[in-house]
């Protein structure tokens, strides 16, 4: 076959395409010029308009067709708005009434592509992701000229306003987390510090080994308001407090004092690099190395006795030159050691002797606030911590050596049986209504 001749005279029926198709692959030729993708969202607009027509067929009936038992009628269009690519994006809808004329009937494929829900989730990954709302409108995937121009809710304050509204609703749904069915063998409790204004973050650990975000609250581990705050809130959204739980702290006293009274004797474990920071602080450059290297030599052992032997040791021979280290070796000293009471050894224990676990969690938060210059109010350091908690709770695995966390389960349960319970007049919220009275 000459391949010169047209497909008419080779035998084949010319088809002639009506004219408001031809006008669409018009169009349509335009946006593959700016690439494929452009062209996928010029041909998916036109799917949508099209399914919003069959839709408005099934509810209404046939065009033309008289039918006196019909329930509704057309109604005309008018302009919408779509999520798309991260943009509200305007189309016109088809509208459908009533019979009687008395109500709008709602279209289902219109409302599911006008949720702005998908808009928000682009919004916040991308800000958390490290994008500013002066440059959110580059980070957008190419959807056409056309369709670039009707586009909005892209710019700084529509951005901005969008994210404020979602990290809103991620601190509501954080701090309202129901715990009466979580059961746990640990929990961590730390501080992070935003340009001057710090947050306790609280994040616990199943007996599974599964890492859950619990809490935020505005304020240091250091006072006491703060710290039974803390404490009774995860009480009255459902935490047992007579479950055994494992605390691992960064040693403040306020906080280990409101954990005797919420939680009676349950057993805390000082974090070692918390400790180990504060007693090499003490000491002069050319004393450090030593020091520390029989730290943690002694923390290793899993003889308990042997260990803390040999931390009192140390704090005897500091005594004479160094009276701070020693005293705040001793300081909660037996506590650096519960983790080897309790019979924990090998990952487990390096896994729970400290609160990596949750700096963890605290170095994606700080991540996601890279960007941030300046924080106007305590609440956007709220939303903003809370929704890099969520953020990283997303990411998280199950901690190193979850396997032999039922031997630190029976552990506690076994101090659990023998620990004092605490002082009925001092329940987690009269503990908390004491405090902030005082």
């Amino acid at each position: 076959m000459n391949r010169n001749v047209p497909l008419a005279q080779a035998g084949m029926d010319e088809v002639v395409l009506p004219a408001g198709v031809q006008e669409a692959l018009g169009r349509l030729v335009g946006a593959a010029k700016e690439g494929l993708l452009a062209l996928s969202v010029g041909v998916g607009l036109g799917v949508l308009a099209e399914l919003m027509e069959d839709e408005v067929d099934e509810v209404v009936g046939p065009k033309g067709k008289h039918d006196p038992d019909r329930a509704a009628v057309r109604h005309g269009h008018e302009s919408g708005e779509v999520t798309l690519g991260g943009r509200r994006v305007q189309v016109e809808r088809p509208r459908v009434r009533s019979a009687d004329g008395l109500a709008e009937l709602p279209l289902q494929t219109y409302a599911h592509f006008a949720d702005r829900d998908p808009l928000t989730k682009a919004v916040v990954e991308r800000m958390l992701a490290g994008v500013s709302t002066r440059r959110y409108r580059r980070t957008q995937e190419p959807v056409g000229l056309e369709v670039e121009q009707q586009a909005r809710s892209t710019s700084r304050s529509a951005v901005s306003r969008t994210f404020v509204e979602r990290t809103r609703r991620s601190l509501g749904e954080l701090m309202s987390r129901r715990l009466s069915d979580v059961r746990l063998a640990a929990m961590m409790i730390d501080g992070i510090e935003l340009q001057g204004r710090i947050n306790v973050v609280c994040l616990g650990i199943t007996t599974e080994g599964v890492k859950i975000p619990l809490g935020l609250w505005e304020g240091s581990t250091e006072n006491a308001t703060v710290a039974t705050a803390l404490l009774s809130d995860l009480v009255e959204r459902g935490l047992d407090p007579e479950q055994g739980i494992l605390f691992v702290i960064d040693g403040a006293k306020a906080l280990r004092k409101t954990i005797r009274n919420v939680f009676g004797d349950a057993p805390v474990q000082r974090c070692l690099r918390h400790k180990e920071r504060n007693v090499l602080e003490h000491l002069p450059e050319r004393e450090r190395p030593n020091v520390k290297q029989r730290l943690r030599r002694a923390w290793a052992l899993d003889d308990h006795a042997r260990a803390l032997d040999q931390l009192r040791r140390l704090a005897g021979e500091l005594d004479r030159s160094y009276p701070g280290a020693a005293g705040s070796l001793r300081e909660g000293m037996e506590e650096t050691l519960t983790l080897t009471r309790l019979g924990v050894r090998g990952n487990l224990k390096r896994t729970l002797e400290s609160t990596n676990p949750c700096e963890s969690m605290i170095e994606i938060v700080r991540r996601t606030q890279r960007n941030v210059k300046r924080w106007s109010s305590g609440e956007m350091a709220l939303r903003w911590t809370a929704a890099g908690m969520l953020e990283a709770e997303r990411q998280f695995r199950k901690i190193i050596g979850y396997r032999d966390l039922a031997t630190l389960v029976v552990a506690i349960e076994h101090n659990h049986k023998h620990r004092r319970q605490p002082d009925a007049a001092h329940t987690p919220i009269k503990e908390a209504a004491i405090v902030l009275t005082a």
